[in-house]
């Protein structure tokens, strides 16, 4: 088997894919063939891949979520600067995922993938007795890279087997060497290519109507309907010495069609952390990243406009962004002297290469709110220096300047890797005085040191792929010099053949001190002292289902106590088990079945009585009729069930002070998905909340009384269509 066409004669074959897991340094179990080729337009790539009969593992699915399938990927290194990629990956049945890869640590990126970013390229997938084949075609128009008439790119190649739990590269990827990008192929003899000085632009159009409730009022909250209105946008790009990419975005749509995944958010000291999903923002975002997260574009709510510039120019990495946020405005009432008024973000990042892999850059991002003279600002410098395969260090220092405070932050990260052995040690400084709005920093006045340890045994035989302990441990401080929090967690982790892995957490112990700074309840520091144990266990044996499970027990701190029979009750120590339960099914090829279940409890620790259960029950079904079209619908209960003390009068006992509260919420989507830019979505959403039927407001909680029945607080019917110009 050969590809065929034009370019064809002229595509260099690679056939030597080694693997990098489970057997670093042997040979694809497989057999696997691969063709590269380019034309003035496009870059080519088929992959070949041999299989036994009836053992490949492909999905009809929506773009992106073929987790478990088999696989194969490309990724470029457009710039050869060892640090960013392009990775464009397909299924046998050719559905898409596209990713920047960073060589930045996995700390910092959350796992070296910015899978935000989307672009447009074009795909085939044709399983057959043999195996399957995979047709990749990448418009030049979609890359970023030097305005040069011989280009030097580092590429690489990738097949997974997922019943093996087998990833294979060209060239050799070992996985005793830190990164990717270093151990790269180079591509040289392309030439007479550009992505051109072209503008894109993706008009948007949205048609909706809604029935909500609105609570924005102190006392009384109200339905606020619209039978029918809409709305119009647009999001234009142009690239500028084919490496620097100017955005500009008109009147975004920032609603988000794909939902969030669920999250425990009940009983949380700090608050929870979701991913980006709106476009604006999403792609380059890598280019704004540094060691302390100090743009989290989230906090960006409701923006009316906004700009940025992004790229690469020579040996320096360029991001800029400014944009407003209406939404400080329209989330108070219209009675509120800051009713319609806005903030505004600005954030200005460079970078230099230097030597192989390491740079140094900086960063500054400034907040703006006239309507109430306040303001944030943050600014500082940050450097990464490889200095072997396995040995790399990052640190950022910055300080900020707010209209209420002065601050200075550090971060330090050491990571080591080898083939058996994984170091990391992290360390944190943050002032009292330090904020940030734009970032995500969740605590300051704290001096923190975190480790982590494995050492894995690598069996070249049987069942067991890899196995062996990890341990993490960390240490805080405040500045005065006393001891906050201390954790240590040993596992045991074991993967195995057939995609099953699990891990042990026989024994955690961890303290932690609360100040009267950290929880106005107290009077005195407080001193907890927690253990916890638990297992996790994932397998994917066939293709037609995979299987995770996850619980842990112990102790947890109560952070939100009753009110009886002290006028604040203080956080106290409880007994508290967590779990959590996927199940995905496959039970034809175009039907996916995604089902959740995430459990949360407290219990005192004299009486055993029950404090609080939280349970998030979702299921999630996407029929796929054609690559393009799909229709999604996702179930989701939301329930945190409260059980206080019987006695009534002066003496009652609140375990804690949240109402038992319930949420149903019905999410239906129809997707024509062309491409990314290009697509129609056509939704209902409506949403059912034990609220009080007279939507009182209430006064401690905020939002309206929880009721004893269900209602409906919420409905949402859209129509929203864009299109994809490039000139």
């Amino acid at each position: 088997m050969r590809p065929e066409g034009s370019v064809a004669p002229l595509m260099a074959k690679v056939t030597d894919f080694i693997q990098r897991t489970p057997h670093d340094g042997q040979p694809v179990s497989q057999p696997t063939e691969a063709y590269l080729g380019y034309d003035n337009k496009n870059l080519y790539v088929v992959f070949v891949c041999h299989d036994q009969p009836g053992k490949v593992r492909g999905h009809e699915t929506r773009r992106e979520d073929f987790q478990g399938d088999d696989d194969v990927a490309v990724l470029l290194d457009t710039f050869h600067d060892r640090r960013r990629a392009y990775e464009f990956e397909v299924n046998p049945k050719g559905v898409q995922w596209d990713a920047v890869y960073t060589e930045a640590s996995y700390n910092d990126t959350g796992g070296h993938f910015d899978v935000s970013f989307d672009t447009l390229w074009y795909s085939k997938g044709k399983m057959i007795p043999g195996g399957y084949i995979a047709w990749i075609a990448i418009p030049f128009r979609s890359l970023r890279f030097p305005s040069t008439e011989n280009q030097t790119w580092g590429i690489v190649l990738l097949r997974e087997v997922a019943r093996e739990n087998e990833q294979s590269f060209w060239p050799r990827i070992g996985i005793s060497e830190e990164g990717r990008l270093a151990q790269a192929a180079t591509a040289t003899g392309i030439r007479g290519i550009s992505p051109g000085r072209n503008i894109q632009l993706i008009p948007y159009g949205l048609l909706n109507g809604f029935h909500a409730v609105d609570d924005r009022y102190p006392d009384q909250a109200y339905y606020q309907n619209r039978d029918i209105g809409g709305t119009f946008g647009l999001d234009g790009k142009m690239i500028l010495n084919d490496s620097l990419v100017l955005d500009v975005t008109a009147n975004p749509d920032f609603s988000q069609v794909e939902s969030d995944e669920p999250q425990v958010t009940v009983n949380q000291r700090y608050r929870v952390y979701f991913p980006e999903k709106r476009p604006f923002f999403i792609e380059n975002g890598d280019y704004f990243r540094t060691p302390i997260d100090l743009f989290f574009t989230r906090n960006i709510v409701n923006p009316d406009a906004g700009v940025r510039l992004t790229g690469k120019a020579g040996p320096y990495s360029i991001g800029v962004l400014s944009a407003d946020d209406r939404a400080p405005g329209l989330t108070v009432n219209p009675n509120d002297p800051l009713f319609k008024s806005r903030t505004y973000f600005t954030i200005a990042r460079v970078s230099r290469d230097l030597f192989k892999q390491s740079s140094v850059g900086a960063i500054y991002t400034d907040w703006e709110d006239p309507a109430a003279s306040t303001f944030n600002r943050v600014g500082g410098l940050d450097f990464r220096l490889k200095f072997s395969p396995h040995l790399y260090l990052t640190a950022q220092g910055v300080v900020s300047s707010s209209s209420y405070s002065y601050g200075s932050a550090y971060r330090a990260e050491l990571g080591y890797t080898s083939n058996h052995w994984g170091h990391n040690s992290v360390y944190k400084d943050y002032t009292a005085g330090f904020s940030t709005v734009p970032g995500f920093v969740t605590r300051t006045d704290t001096r923190e040191y975190r480790d982590y340890t494995s050492y894995a045994f690598r069996p070249k035989g049987g069942l067991v792929q890899s196995w062996g302990p990890e341990f993490f441990g960390h240490w805080t401080w405040d500045h005065s010099g006393l001891r906050l929090d201390t954790d240590y967690e040993p596992d045991l982790s074991v993967f195995l053949r057939h995609n099953t892995h699990f891990s042990l957490f026989p024994y955690s112990d961890f303290r932690e001190r609360l100040r009267p700074t950290d929880y106005s309840g107290l009077t005195q520091d407080t001193d907890f002292h927690e253990h916890y144990s638990g297992i996790n266990f994932f397998t994917a044996p066939i293709t037609h289902i995979s299987f995770l499970a996850q619980y842990f027990w112990g102790d947890a701190i109560n952070f939100v106590p009753g009110f009886s029979p002290y006028p604040i009750l203080k956080p106290y120590l409880a007994r508290n088990d967590q779990g959590t339960a996927q199940l995905t099914l496959h039970p034809f090829n175009r039907l996916t079945i995604d089902n959740s279940y995430l459990f949360s409890r407290l219990r005192t620790r004299d009486t055993n009585a029950n404090i609080f259960n939280n349970h998030i029950l979702r299921t999630k079904w996407n029929w796929q009729f054609t690559r393009e079209l799909s229709l999604r619908v996702i179930l989701q209960y939301n329930a945190t069930l409260t059980q206080n003390s019987p006695s009534v009068g002066a003496d009652q006992f609140q375990y804690t002070y949240l109402p038992t509260s319930k949420n149903f919420n019905t999410d239906i989507l129809f997707t024509y998905f062309l491409h990314p830019g290009t697509a129609l979505y056509v939704g209902y959403n409506t949403n059912q909340q034990n609220l009080d039927p007279t939507l009182k407001i209430d006064p401690f909680l905020g939002g309206v009384h929880n009721g004893t029945r269900m209602i409906n607080d919420g409905r949402l019917f859209f129509v929203k269509v864009s299109y994809l110009l490039r000139f």
